[in-house]
């Protein structure tokens, strides 16, 4: 079975928002092994909507269209569809009422306009998930179906999820399960990763049950995703858990965590494995590694909190760092030490560096020093990043945060 995704919406065009929705489906899609050749994005067009519509219904035998729901005057999906199947929209009285205590639940006054939202092509059929304003819609056209969902992308997850993936699957006769496993890496390469696994691609090839895909992920690493097949979630788990082990005896300790694992996340489990606690000072990455580490719910099971010591005054102040260079190994380490002191922790991580565009003490910009404490050892790096102030933080923040994972499980 083909099914494609069109995107409604100027903006999309525009480069205003970016397209996220027609990924996340085709990536679902790919999971559930129905086949997608083509995504499509189209602005706010009657005339253009249709012949995107029209062309895909014509090469596949299902369409997504996500956005144009909306209650305004551009959103037009409802009726091009309407158009395309070659029927009246009709007012659903029972979803207007809906609609009004969406409204009246908010503490909201209910616009006239939103009526427009209740327009449903006849013969067409509600999709049950409804976290919004905008009701889905599963639309047949002869054989194929056009299904419509919001461009609000929490709305087109439930709804994708909750009904669109589970027709597909019943119209296409699918029986067998498929799921993946994504593993996340921090340390090397995309093609550093590819070669390791190179022997395994091969065999996996000639008659392996799993497949092996690479998704570079920026300041969160490379994923490695593992895809299996079989006629049961348990045949399906076994061969996942089996391949996830020799992918894990290739590249080693790059792996941090799986599928919704973050660095901070697996770091902080570890630290409470251990019994530890964890402080820090940040210079140059004021505060980032704190914000991530705060994100985790539990997190103050372990951290203790972090001294943003962006001014030099307060690297000799509150943490004891020597007067002199302030980006310098020498600082770095006084900075861990000042911390896990201050902090009262067991663990500690210190940043300093040079975001730019000037050199400071003789360092250039891009510069980091990054230590680590554990039980009272300190290990201080030096890097030097090639990025925007912005991109650098983010590195420093990931890599600083790894280093301190990789001591944690040296010493478990």
């Amino acid at each position: 079975m083909r099914c494609e995704v069109v995107a409604v919406g100027t903006e999309l065009l525009l480069g205003q928002i970016i397209d996220t929705n027609s990924s996340y489906i085709g990536e679902q899609l790919a999971l559930v092994g129905i086949d997608s050749h083509f995504q499509t994005k189209v602005g706010d067009n009657a005339d253009r909507i249709k012949a995107v519509i029209t062309q895909a219904l014509d090469r596949s035998d299902a369409v997504i269209v996500c956005g144009g729901l909306g209650p305004t005057q551009d959103d037009i999906t409802r009726d091009v569809i309407a158009d395309i199947m070659g029927v009246p929209l009709i007012r659903d009285e029972a979803l207007v009422e809906k609609i009004r205590a969406i409204f009246g639940g908010r503490g909201r006054p209910f616009p006239e306009n939103n009526l427009r939202q209740a327009d449903v092509p006849e013969g067409a059929s509600l999709i049950a998930q409804m976290p919004g304003t905008a009701p889905g819609l599963v639309c047949p056209v002869g054989d194929k179906v056009i299904y419509a969902v919001p461009g609000v992308p929490y709305e087109m997850v439930e709804m994708v999820q909750g009904t669109v993936l589970p027709d597909l699957e019943r119209r296409a006769g699918i029986t067998a399960i498929i799921k993946s496993r994504t593993l996340r890496t921090w340390g090397d390469s995309e093609s550093g990763l590819a070669e390791k696994l190179h022997p395994e691609f091969e065999r996996l090839e000639n008659g392996g049950a799993a497949t092996i895909a690479f998704l570079a992920s920026g300041i969160e690493g490379i994923k490695v995703r593992i895809t299996a097949k079989a006629d049961t979630e348990a045949d399906v788990d076994a061969i996942l858990a089996d391949e996830e082990a020799v992918v894990r005896a290739i590249i080693g300790p790059v792996v941090f965590g799986v599928d919704d694992d973050t660095m901070e996340s697996v770091v902080l489990d570890l630290l409470k494995a251990q019994g530890l606690t964890l402080g820090l000072a940040e210079s140059l990455t004021g505060g980032l590694i704190a914000s991530r580490i705060c994100d985790i719910p539990g997190a103050s099971e372990a951290f203790r909190g972090s001294i943003v010591s962006y001014a030099s005054e307060v690297k000799f102040d509150v943490l004891g760092v020597p007067e002199g260079p302030v980006v310098s190994e020498a600082a770095v380490r006084a900075m861990a030490e000042g911390a896990a002191r201050v902090l009262r922790a067991d663990c500690a991580i210190a940043v300093t560096g040079v975001a730019g565009p000037a050199s400071q003490d003789g360092e250039e910009p891009g510069v980091v020093w990054m230590a680590t404490l554990v039980d009272g050892e300190v290990v201080a790096t030096r890097a030097k990043f090639p990025f925007d102030r912005n991109r650098m933080r983010q590195f420093t923040t990931i890599t600083v945060m790894n280093a301190l994972r990789m001591r944690l499980l040296a010493r478990g």
